[in-house]
């Protein structure tokens, strides 16, 4: 199973126990599933430097609507944060792991540190030199 797939059920779960405990909206309203914003770390692991990773990962991000950043790191490879609303960081969690940029080969994408957060805290998505 893959990675996004099993953080997909922790993040449902999270998402469910904030809407109950602390979620609830002044108004009575729940926050719906979709709308919960999640904040997730990111390591890539496999040839994910010098094939434009953070670049496509960077417009990615962008489209999805989503904000963090990206960057390479000593070791060769890739890490970032993501933050958004929790059904396009999973549709990004499934990018990162699965598709990257065209000429890059992903060994195995981890994701950690994931948590319900009540507000952004980038206002866009950027690569870190």
């Amino acid at each position: 199973m893959p990675v996004s797939a099993r953080l997909a059920g922790v993040g449902l779960l999270t998402a469910f126990l904030t809407t109950l405990g602390c979620s609830t909206l002044a108004s009575g309203f729940s926050m719906a599933e979709g709308d919960t914003l999640v904040s997730v770390d990111y390591e890539i692991f496999g040839k994910v430097q010098g094939v434009f990773f953070r670049k496509y990962t960077q417009a990615e991000g962008k489209k999805l609507g989503l904000v963090g950043w990206v960057q390479n790191t000593d070791q060769g490879t890739v890490q970032g944060q993501l933050q958004g609303p929790i059904s396009k960081v999973r549709h990004m969690q499934e990018w990162l792991e699965t598709r990257g940029s065209p000429k890059s080969h992903i060994d195995r994408a981890n994701f950690n540190n994931e948590k319900v957060i009540s507000k952004l805290d980038y206002s866009d998505f950027q690569i870190v030199k």
